[in-house]
């Protein structure tokens, strides 16, 4: 039994898979807030054109 806890306290994979996720959620957030940032300007670039050809 000991022998077993000391082998699973020296396994890193556990500790690989959350880092990995961890980072990959970073990523997520950020692609979401850059998408989210860019979709709000081309709305008002969208807008500022249908306003100036009188479709506003």
């Amino acid at each position: 039994m000991k022998n077993l806890f000391l082998r699973f306290a020296k396994d890193d994979s556990g500790a690989t898979a959350i880092e990995y996720g961890l980072i990959a959620a970073g990523i997520s957030v950020a692609i979401i807030a850059v998408v989210n940032t860019l979709g709000t300007n081309l709305n008002a670039t969208f807008q500022s054109v249908s306003d100036q050809l009188g479709g506003g």
